[in-house]
């Protein structure tokens, strides 16, 4: 997945957790009420199962990840609110 410069996901959960990889870019990755991390090339943030996050570019770089997480009883993400701009930039 790739994201352009200033996207991001919504806040999500994934019932089995997720793994990110990220091969280009920087990105930013925060769990809720946790602080905002910055993500590389290399890097691979873990995410528990049913931890509220999401992930994303830098204001000013894109980012490239690999996501992997697991389905449970068919499904794989539960979708939240949008991220906030006072969020993002935090």
């Amino acid at each position: 997945m790739t994201f352009e410069p200033g996207a991001r996901t919504a806040w999500h959960t994934h019932p089995l957790g997720q793994t990110l990889i990220v091969t280009a870019g920087v990105g930013l990755v925060q769990h809720w009420d946790g602080v905002v991390q910055e993500i590389r090339p290399g890097d691979i943030a873990w995410i528990p199962p049913g931890v509220k996050h999401w992930h994303g570019a830098t204001e000013t770089t894109g980012m490239s990840h690999i996501a992997i997480s697991e389905t449970l009883d068919g499904k794989s993400v539960e979708w939240m609110e949008h991220v906030t701009d006072e969020q993002y930039t935090r």
